[in-house]
């Protein structure tokens, strides 16, 4: 993809574990129509368990080789995101606040995570009961193309990642960019980068993307090569759940 490719590494990870995951795991096999999320979802934290994740993200990234760091760290603007990205780089020795001229996150909006619209917040149980209607629109557009009200399809995700990426070529040729998003930004930019068809990137989504997990490519001569995709070993190893 064009712009993108102007990179020497780009790494992408999925925030820490959030409560609002945890809300979604305590309902999930039940007959509960909502997950009980009080924030909007911008707002929604970070577990203890997401703190730790990204601080383990953070020491990952503190031990890589000096030409391998990061030049620049992209956050989505909501609360886990962005946090996980903070306490990240605070494990490194190249992060503000320690060096004022260190590296600090910066926020765009086009890697927030994909809105729901009216269907945010519902379990599938409860899209089948209140939204009947959409439940077979779901089944008969597919994940890819469907949009539900008010909300955004994969399709739409693709349209903003394709400006987004454009731009981070364009301001950061030759780059090692970090970017801290959410679990459908890392799948869709594998979709971008690599070039996939739809039936190539929904086989791929549907393997949950691990909170704080590794995403990466490096730059091959002619464009960039995948290394290594929802990698959760430096949690592993570091005995810290990845969930």
């Amino acid at each position: 993809m064009a712009g993108v490719n102007a990179l020497q590494w780009l790494n992408v990870t999925r925030h820490g574990e959030s409560t609002g995951n945890l809300a979604y795991q305590a309902v999930e096999g039940t007959d509960a129509e909502e997950a009980g999320i009080p924030e909007r979802d911008a707002d929604v934290p970070l577990s203890d368990t997401g703190r730790a994740q990204a601080a383990t993200l953070g020491r990952w990234l503190a031990a890589l080789p000096e030409d391998e760091r990061p030049t620049l760290v992209v956050s989505s603007p909501y609360v886990r995101a962005l946090d996980t990205a903070k306490i990240a780089l605070a494990q490194t020795s190249y992060a503000a606040p320690r060096d004022p001229g260190g590296l600090r996150p910066r926020v765009d909006e086009r890697l927030r995570d994909r809105e729901q619209g009216a269907l945010q917040g519902l379990t599938t149980l409860g899209v089948e009961r209140r939204f009947p209607e959409e439940a077979e629109r779901l089944r008969h557009l597919g994940k890819f193309y469907y949009r539900p009200p008010g909300g955004e399809s994969w399709a739409d995700l693709a349209l903003r990642l394709r400006s987004f990426y454009r731009d981070l070529g364009a301001d950061a040729p030759g780059g090692r960019v970090l970017v801290v998003t959410h679990d459908a930004i890392v799948v869709m930019t594998r979709y971008l980068v690599e070039d996939l068809t739809e039936k190539e990137v929904m086989e791929i989504e549907k393997e949950t993307v691990g909170n704080a997990s590794i995403t990466r490519w490096r730059q091959g001569g002619s464009g960039l090569r995948a290394v290594r995709y929802n990698d959760c070993a430096h949690l592993i190893n570091a005995g810290v759940s990845a969930s």
